[in-house]
């Protein structure tokens, strides 16, 4: 009686799970052996019938492309950037809102404001304030009597224009998180620190920061891999133009994939690039763990 009371409330579980499992095999599973097979086969999505096995030939000439290659120093550029813009604005923000002073709401709601909004509305609405005969950005710095700068139409500065962008919008969902971790900390160690003579510049070397680091830990993983996502900002601002200068290798998986329709090919890429993430993460897992211990 026991046994089969046991099977049923196992059987019952099983059922509330079922939903989710029959999701996640579709979308995440069947999706992933799919571009496993297609990564070794010469499919192009125009013929899908005539597609051969071919291989590592698609992996060969990965490293014999170029533009991929410049995607991934473009991805990393991207990802040295704004993984310190980010997170100290988030940091400072968070900052501003923790100390208790009017006008802190107003504050909360401007800089979450950017995070609930569309990243391609967003990302319009940048590349007219940062269009370079008429945009507002060159208008503000033509008062100042800064020259009139090409950003997103230059090389050497749309990265970094796209950055500034992200970190934009993103810093607010950062921020609060900080400002959550910012508020478990118990008041007493900074009343302690007070009485003792601390300055807050040592109040936040020697309280916040330490007791903050499992939050900023946190918040390092999550930033760096949606870092590695980045599509949708370089496809509407500059289409990984000028001159390939944003291609990244999310939009360079798009584009071979979609665009050029070499679906056996920007397999090979998604695969790599899986792969790429599994070993930063398996790493910065590791080395965090170990300075835990420590």
């Amino acid at each position: 009686m026991q046994q089969k009371s046991n099977i049923k409330e196992t059987l019952i579980g099983y059922s509330f799970l079922a939903p989710a499992l029959i999701l996640l095999t579709i979308f995440l599973i069947i999706p992933v052996c799919m571009v496993f097979y297609y990564a070794f086969t010469d499919y192009y999505l125009l013929t899908p019938d005539a597609r051969q096995f071919i291989g590592f030939a698609n992996f060969k000439r990965l490293f014999e492309d170029q533009l991929f290659i410049k995607s991934i120093w473009n991805t990393g550029k991207f990802v040295i950037w704004i993984i310190p813009v980010q997170l100290g604005a988030a940091l400072g923000m968070a900052l501003i809102i923790n100390k208790k002073r009017k006008g802190n709401m107003f504050f909360k709601v401007a800089f979450f404001a950017p995070v609930v909004m569309s990243l391609v509305v967003i990302s319009v609405l940048w590349l007219y304030l940062l269009n370079p005969n008429d945009g507002l950005i060159n208008t503000l710095l033509s008062k100042v009597g800064i020259p009139v700068q090409p950003f997103l139409t230059s090389p050497k500065q749309a990265m970094y224009a796209i950055v500034f962008v992200s970190a934009w919008q993103g810093a607010g969902y950062q921020m609060l998180l900080f400002l959550g971790g910012m508020q478990n900390i118990p008041r007493g160690l900074y009343e302690a620190a007070e009485i003792d003579g601390f300055s807050k510049f040592q109040q936040f070397r020697y309280i916040t920061l330490p007791l903050l680091k499992p939050t900023a830990i946190f918040v390092l993983l999550t930033t760096l891999i949606s870092a590695f996502k980045l599509i949708v900002q370089p496809m509407v601002m500059t289409q990984g133009g000028p001159m390939n200068s944003t291609m990244t290798m999310v939009y360079y998986i798009y584009q071979t994939g979609f665009t050029d329709r070499l679906v056996g090919y920007s397999s090979s890429i998604a695969l790599l690039f899986t792969t790429m993430i599994g070993i930063i993460t398996i790493v910065q897992r590791k080395l965090v763990k170990e300075d835990e211990e420590v």
